[in-house]
């Protein structure tokens, strides 16, 4: 293939991951206005909240740091407490770590930094493909498309907060709820991942007067520790089956 023929087709793959992940940056859009709405009302200034959704750039994490700021609560707790819920995406890495670990440093820090729950689903069904020479482009493409519309829309959400009182309680929310239901309801296709789920869900229920959302906490570790212990079960008894 031609030098012009390979940055045409890496070009082709970036442009499929973008419009891959279209479905699922269309229930983010609400989400990212709906913190940039409340960056300023929760104690965060503006250069603050640019900051965090340009540097941290997740979701769910960042507005856990909201209101954990606006409990007045302490760094670490805030660190802790962010660190635990999105070490969902330890899970992610370790399911994409052998389709990406033969590109350079530089490649994966990029990659990593911009893996979200969105880009997951869409990178993981790419990576199901007989051919993914250029993968690794088409989950470029879904990370820059997902950066640039969270970015966007906090510019959006501040710009907005001062001009529409009441914005939050329009309940904007949901439709990220939504998205993580199409994100996660795809990957409901063994047992394993069910009880996981219904764990995780009951729990997240049950535990939701916990101080500073650490029922999220409990609800995501115990919902990995049984989805995982249910696949090993599943796991020996089948090879016990198979000897």
């Amino acid at each position: 293939m031609t030098v012009r023929g390979q940055k045409s087709d890496n070009w082709l793959q970036f442009k499929k991951g973008s419009v891959a992940t279209l479905p699922l940056i269309v229930g983010a859009i609400p989400f990212g206005i709906l913190f940039g709405t409340l960056a300023q009302q929760s104690g965060l200034s503006i250069i603050a909240a640019i900051c965090m959704s340009f540097f941290v750039f997740a979701g769910s994490a960042q507005f856990i740091a909201l209101g954990l700021v606006a409990a007045g609560a302490s760094v670490p707790v805030i660190i802790l407490t962010t660190f635990i819920v999105n070490i969902r995406h330890l899970l992610y890495s370790t399911a994409l770590v052998p389709k990406i670990k033969h590109l350079p440093q530089s490649w994966r820090a990029v990659l990593s930094f911009g893996l979200t729950d969105e880009t997951f689903a869409a990178v993981s069904q790419r990576y199901q493909s007989p051919d993914v020479t250029n993968a690794h482009w088409f989950y470029l493409g879904s990370v820059v498309a997902m950066w640039g519309n969270w970015q966007l829309c906090t510019w959006i959400g501040l710009a907005l907060g001062s001009n529409i009182p009441g914005i939050e309680s329009w309940g904007l929310e949901f439709a990220m709820v939504v998205t993580f239901i199409g994100v996660v309801v795809p990957y409901l296709s063994s047992w394993s991942m069910i009880v996981s789920v219904t764990v995780a869900g009951v729990l997240a229920i049950l535990c939701i007067d916990l101080p500073h959302n650490s029922g999220l906490i409990v609800a995501a570790l115990s919902g990995i520790s049984v989805g995982l212990l249910c696949d090993n079960l599943i796991s020996t008894h089948l090879n016990k089956g198979s000897i």
